[in-house]
């Protein structure tokens, strides 16, 4: 029995020394950032452009992995269950992290105790836009607008669950109506059909809809951040237009799996953070502005505000998974 608990102590103290050598030593091969979504979306330009920061600061190959589908879980699953090495990186959206355990029963991770919070490393707007044939010229005329004509419109979003979606049935829940959604298998095919006028309204992520706002096509009501976009100062927020605290965006957090040695999780932060700094200009240019939310306990009380709030919305509506 002793010689057992002496193999056992020292066996401890040799895994101990092993994962500190391999700490100070991080990293020493290539890199991969998983990603649960199709390239060309804000998570997957956020994720693209934190791996570019990081192969410069590493001198090592960081990739990004897309591995779409349900509504992000996929990927979210396989950074959960992946080895807690520092190699394998997830940039999620509250999506897969937030609202899809909320909708769906069976999830094959626990979204708090399976991940390692770094920090909230973008966070995109969304516009409230309208067909042009529509007569309401601004946020307050749409408010009205929608009031009056409630039960025969519509709004469409990306998919159920997705940030668009959430943005949809909050402001449901701030006017006091029930507006009916058309989910859409992604948010192109939603903003096609907007387009083309059938359907009225929708949320949809700044760098998707400015395009078409900026060509006359659609009309922007307001944008959905707490503050004026600096790329598109024209437009009022949604809390200063009538709906006092109204916030959602498309926030992305970056995530390693939850057994990471401290001095890992570490290292990955403070090379997160310089990178964010370095790229602060670029990620603006492609409609993504930055976070407070930028140190693991910051992200952490971040996504457990998010759970509160988006399960009240989620109750409230009576929304159901796919």
């Amino acid at each position: 029995m002793k010689l057992r608990l002496t193999l056992f102590a020292v066996f401890g103290a040799l895994l101990v020394c092993a994962l500190s050598t391999h700490a100070q030593n991080f990293p020493t091969r290539p890199a991969r950032i998983i990603v649960g979504f199709a390239p060309g979306g804000a998570t997957d330009v956020t994720a693209r452009l934190l791996a570019q920061e990081l192969n410069r600061q590493w001198s090592q190959q960081v990739v990004v992995d897309n591995r779409p589908g349900a509504s992000g879980m996929i990927g979210a699953e396989l950074v959960a269950k992946a080895a807690p090495d520092g190699y394998t990186m997830l940039v999620s959206p509250q999506t897969s992290i937030v609202v899809a355990p909320l909708l769906i029963k069976k999830v094959a991770y626990d979204a708090v105790k399976d991940f390692a919070t770094i920090a909230v490393v973008g966070s995109t707007p969304q516009l409230l836009v309208i067909h042009p044939s529509l007569p309401p010229k601004n946020f307050r005329e749409f408010a009205a607008f929608v009031k009056a004509n409630a039960k025969t419109l519509s709004f469409g979003s990306g998919g159920i669950g997705s940030t668009p979606h959430m943005a949809g049935e909050l402001l449901n829940a701030s006017l006091n109506v029930k507006v009916t959604h058309v989910p859409y298998k992604g948010e192109n095919p939603g903003v096609a059909d907007l387009l083309g006028g059938q359907i009225p309204y929708m949320f949809s992520n700044f760098p998707v809809a400015m395009p078409h706002v900026q060509a006359g096509r659609l009309r922007a009501m307001a944008i959905s951040s707490l503050r004026r976009s600096p790329l598109a100062p024209q437009f009022p927020t949604v809390a200063e237009s009538g709906i006092a605290g109204f916030d959602t965006a498309t926030w992305n957090g970056l995530y390693l799996p939850a057994a990471t040695p401290r001095e890992v999780l570490t290292r990955i932060h403070t090379d997160t953070v310089k990178a964010l700094a370095d790229l602060k200009e670029r990620m603006l240019k492609q409609g993504i502005d930055q976070s407070p939310h930028t140190t693991p306990d910051k992200h952490a009380a971040f996504v457990k505000a998010e759970f509160a709030r988006w399960s009240k919305v989620i109750r409230d509506a009576g929304i159901k998974g796919e």
